[in-house]
């Protein structure tokens, strides 16, 4: 498995990627993430759905079968990367689209990330720091920590394996092309309350 490397992050310090909070290349590689079955298809999914420009993050959750259960998209703020930053704005985003498996042993749900960006695919201390926050929102959330994509010109990568392809890329237009969706969750309701609510609504 090889990794390139933007000349940036080959300047970077221990102590730099220590105080930011990011996941070198070799450390996501051994932190034994799954791998996804069908990357192009959830990737062409998302562009699909998303249709990500520049400095566009997705975070999807997928289940046990690899189909989409929730996903959101959101601009990145133009600030430092940090890997606690983008660990709290990808935990708020969790929160929002899917309830939390924290009470279950083992994850049974998949977070994965996609990210668009200028640049190439090599790796960058950015990326490092979507991998960290990635990782720890997942933990927080009760879900297992799946890949973490790169959208560029030069196509998409999930960083940590060799796949990839040249379409969908940062400029091109969405595919006719969907991630398989599960049926939606059914609908938590707040007891006695709601159901006052529901018959309220019934009797107007």
């Amino acid at each position: 498995m090889t990794f390139g490397f933007a000349p940036a992050s080959a300047a970077a310090s221990t102590s730099a990627a220590s105080a930011n909070r990011l996941l070198e290349p070799a450390e996501w590689a051994a932190a034994g993430i799954p791998l996804l079955r069908s990357p192009r298809e959830v990737v062409s999914g998302l562009h699909a759905r998303h249709h990500p420009q520049p400095a566009t993050a997705v975070i999807a959750v997928l289940d046990s079968d690899e189909r989409l259960r929730a996903s959101a998209s959101f601009v990145r703020r133009p600030a430092p990367a940090d890997g606690w930053m983008f660990r709290n704005v990808l935990l708020a985003q969790l929160r929002r689209i899917i309830p939390h498996d924290l009470r279950r042993r083992t994850p049974v749900r998949t977070a994965v990330l996609l990210y668009c960006r200028e640049g190439d695919a090599r790796w960058t201390e950015e990326d490092g720091a979507w991998m960290w926050g990635l990782r720890d929102a997942c933990t927080l959330h009760g879900l297992r920590c799946g890949a973490y994509i790169t959208l560029t010109r030069d196509g998409w990568q999930v960083l940590g394996e060799d796949r990839g392809g040249r379409r969908p890329h940062s400029a091109s237009a969405p595919e006719p092309f969907a991630t398989s969706e599960a049926p939606p969750p059914q609908p938590r309701t707040g007891g006695a309350a709601s159901e006052i609510l529901r018959r309220a609504a019934a009797a107007r």
